[in-house]
């Protein structure tokens, strides 16, 4: 009873909304410390409890929804607290609008935890609590709204059960997983009445992951691929880029006679159009020659066979490029175009917003090594390492291997490195696929197809190369095979409780005695 009267006594507190409203947005920002850097895993089991309470106290639906709305905006400010350099106080309108999202999540919290549930309120929270959760995350993670960065599921990057789940249902089934466990725990310390309907919940959470790890299926080894990454490192003063390109020419040739399968370059490793050039195309065929081995650079630069600034991904041989490209076709809003810039173009005047926009490419593009048996590749630019569905769209035609190429550069002493890192174990770990992330300044590292780092990572401190065999896999993961199965299952269960919701409410509409007029 104690648990009750405390939750409860967030109703009184709810007096002061203000008060509440801090409440609430500190709460909502407790789960990104289960991010790197940081990285407290464990917390994501848990850090949603207190934020669950708050709302679930809530006296009204309205309560309830501003509850869920600053949570949310706490959430999303403390996950991309590292973007407020670069976009100031735009960061700010960002969260508050994002932080919306979560609002009717709010309302669906209270419906389900508020007062002193049942069993059954109970038993359907487990289900509706982390559906709608992902309800929020599938809709934010529409790119013109910044992307899939900081699902929940993502913070378990390091964990195998979580990885092997992850090959099962994606990040999406982690990440439900995560908030039923808090759901659960947080109808314990609430509800009485509920309580053995939320001790049920974590043990069926842990047998469902226990589940997972001894029965789910595992990729089988298919060879291996050696391959280079070169990492130039943090290049500051007067001409720059040229700067930085003579030093990644100089760590790639240091990798003569290593046999190497192929050298990664960065995001926005050559700033010039190969074909306007054609003096640099000539060097990087020399450093094919160099290494006996292809490297795959990017290019941000204007092209001269079409309008518009591409970043592409593109392939050189010892004669030059070979016709392999891939130019990006997810764009960081703000970062790389602006949008609707007639309206919003003012950004580029309080922060680094984009000046001009970047142009998209027309679709994935899956490239093969040289030699007979060469692997195929799956080259993926920046943020696109963020989208489940674009590395398992590139598996689905075909790629061996997955190949990122970043630049972080310009958040190099913040949180944001790491939790670009890290995704390529989750990524690897849901395709079966091993994934290569090669950066300009760190962190650049290598997944093996369950998602376990292979050798040492390339932290922001370094300038410099590392040589990894790569373990090839085969077979199709289920995640792959059968794709997002959690996040459709969560909508019709959703549908099902907004119809159940509907109908019981048109039925008391009907049993309402009329009034009788005087």
């Amino acid at each position: 009873m104690a648990s009750v009267s405390a939750v409860r006594g967030w109703s009184r507190f709810g007096v002061s909304p203000g008060w509440r409203a801090v409440a609430a947005l500190l709460a909502g920002a407790l789960p990104a410390l289960a991010f790197p850097a940081p990285a407290l895993w464990w917390l994501a089991s848990v850090a949603l409890i207190p934020w669950l309470l708050i709302v679930a106290s809530a006296a009204t639906p309205r309560r309830a929804a501003l509850d869920g709305w600053f949570g949310g905006a706490g959430f999303l400010l403390a996950v991309h607290h590292w973007l407020l350099p670069s976009l100031h106080v735009f960061i700010l309108v960002l969260s508050a609008l994002l932080g919306l999202l979560w609002a009717p999540w709010g309302v669906l919290v209270r419906r389900l935890l508020g007062g002193d549930p049942g069993p059954g309120r109970a038993v359907a929270a487990l289900v509706l609590v982390p559906s709608g959760w992902l309800m929020v995350e599938l809709v934010r993670s529409w790119e013109y709204l910044g992307g899939p960065w900081g699902l929940l599921g993502a913070s378990q990057w390091q964990v195998a059960p979580a990885l092997r789940v992850a090959s099962v249902g994606g990040v999406w089934l982690v990440g439900f997983l995560l908030v039923a466990v808090n759901t659960a725990v947080a109808a314990l310390l609430s509800a009485p009445r509920a309580r053995a309907a939320g001790a049920a919940g974590v043990l069926a959470c842990a047998v469902a992951v226990a589940g997972v790890w001894a029965w789910a299926p595992l990729p089988e080894r298919a060879g291996t691929v050696r391959i280079a990454l070169v990492q130039p490192g943090v290049i500051a003063g007067g001409h720059s880029p040229q700067r930085r390109f003579d030093r990644e020419e100089e760590l790639t040739r240091r990798l003569a006679g290593r046999r190497v399968d192929l050298v990664v370059w960065g995001e926005s490793s050559v700033g010039h159009d190969l074909d306007r050039r054609p003096g640099l195309r000539k060097r990087l065929a020399a450093l094919s020659r160099a290494v006996g081995a292809p490297l795959l650079v990017n290019v941000d630069a204007q092209r001269s066979d079409r309008p518009g600034i591409f970043k592409s991904s593109v392939l050189i041989g010892p004669d030059g490029p070979t016709g392999d490209r891939y130019d990006k076709t997810r764009l960081v809003p703000f970062g790389e175009y602006i949008p609707a810039r007639s309206l919003l173009g003012w950004a580029t005047s309080v922060g680094k917003a984009a000046a001009e926009d970047r142009r998209r490419g027309d679709g994935p593009v899956v490239m093969r090594l040289p030699g007979a048996d060469g692997p195929l590749i799956g080259p993926l630019v920046c943020f696109e390492t963020a989208f489940p569905d674009m590395s398992r769209r590139l598996v689905r035609d075909g790629a061996q291997l997955i190949v990122a190429q970043s630049a972080t550069s310009t958040f190099q002493h913040s949180w944001a490195p790491r939790q670009h890192a890290s995704l390529a174990a989750l990524r690897a770990a849901e395709t079966w696929r091993p994934m290569v992330h090669a950066t300009l300044t760190g962190v650049s590292t290598v997944a093996d197809a369950r998602g376990r780092q292979i050798g040492g990572r390339l932290g922001t401190d370094r300038s410099a190369f590392a040589v990894h065999d790569v373990p090839l896999a085969r077979g199709t993961s289920p995640y792959v095979r059968f794709g997002d199965w959690v996040v459709y299952g969560s909508l019709a269960a959703l549908g099902v409780f907004c119809a159940t919701e509907g109908a019981r409410g048109l039925r008391r509409a009907v049993r309402k005695p009329a009034r009788t007029p005087r």
